[in-house]
């Protein structure tokens, strides 16, 4: 592969930070843009990585970073409005930024984008979440040509050591008083590993076959909520009663945390949570890709020896 210079935007994330890291170490020149340096400080000692501040919300800033850039990565993403007005949260990072970057790298002469879209996005979706991941998403495969060829990706959850799904859960479990009441049990969804999603992106990089398409990137296996939560207790060793919560409760539970401080679960959540989040067309194979199982990894960061497991997969994902 040539040597690229890549600017990653949502790259001081948890898979920004694969990404970034992977490229880095394989000698790519590689950009991580951040409103506070000292946040993305762990990615620092990676080689080829640098870590520069920036307005993302300044187009004109945008198109002066990519200037040297043969690519961009746009990782941003959120799954709760925090504050202002409801909906302006999720727009403004689904798709007034992806509007913004895509211009941004018009402008600049960047030839390739890579797009983080999400499972289940649809502008018709029940969530403004789906909705506007859909939208941005549909954005991006709409500026493919004239240039810049575009590629999206649409993962399912996604998991590895410092996740924020399954060590959110084992969290929450530990929480517990005894038990634990889980809204949505019967969710389904088909986790895919961190690792795999990262190499999705760097495969893409280059061929420009991939251009605009759009890829789903699912795990081997398809599970309920409720399923994960409970092999989540059992890998951890840890003895709670889950209490799976009929779809009124969950509801009612979703309003009810919504109204909490950082917002744990939302109606937002619960409304993308009636949406499967799975997928028969898995774009993995595609690339050449074998998905990983999630009984593979996880262990090795939630099992009893989870402080010497978490060092080794950490060196692992690093190839070292």
């Amino acid at each position: 592969m040539a040597k690229h210079t890549i600017c990653i935007l949502g790259g001081s994330g948890f898979i920004g930070t694969t990404i970034a890291g992977r490229l880095g170490r394989d000698g790519h020149r590689v950009i991580v843009p951040t409103r506070h340096r000292e946040r993305s400080r762990h990615l620092l000692p990676v080689p080829n990585v640098e870590v520069v501040e920036l307005n993302v919300n300044d187009e004109d800033a945008l198109v002066e970073a990519f200037q040297d850039c043969t690519a961009v990565i746009n990782l941003v993403g959120i799954l709760n409005e925090l504050s202002g007005p409801k909906g302006e949260g999720f727009r403004r990072a689904h798709v007034e930024l992806p509007r913004r970057v895509i211009s941004a790298c018009q402008r600049a002469g960047v030839g390739r984008y890579l797009h983080m879209s999400a499972l289940g996005a649809d502008p018709e979706g029940p969530s403004l979440y789906q909705q506007t991941k859909g939208e941005g998403e549909r954005l991006a495969i709409a500026a493919h040509g004239d240039g810049l060829s575009v590629t999206a990706f649409r993962p399912s959850v996604v998991f590895g050591s410092g996740d924020s799904f399954f060590n959110r859960f084992a969290g929450l479990l530990r929480l517990s008083p005894g038990f634990m009441f889980l809204p949505t049990p019967h969710a389904e969804f088909q986790p895919v590993w961190v690792n795999d999603v990262a190499s999705a992106f760097i495969r893409c990089l280059e061929d420009q076959a991939t251009g605009g398409q759009v890829y789903d990137l699912v795990g081997p296996k398809r599970y309920t909520l409720e399923a994960l939560v409970r092999y989540t207790a059992r890998i951890a060793g840890i003895r709670r009663h889950i209490v799976p919560l009929s779809d009124g409760m969950s509801r009612l539970n979703a309003r009810l945390l919504g109204l909490v401080p950082g917002k744990p679960y939302s109606l937002d959540n619960y409304l993308s949570a009636t949406v499967p989040n799975v997928s028969d067309d898995n774009g993995l194979p595609k690339l050449g890709i074998h998905p990983t199982a999630v009984e593979a990894v996880v262990p090795t960061f939630l099992g009893p020896h989870e402080k010497n497991n978490r060092y080794q997969s950490l060196r692992r994902e690093a190839r070292r």
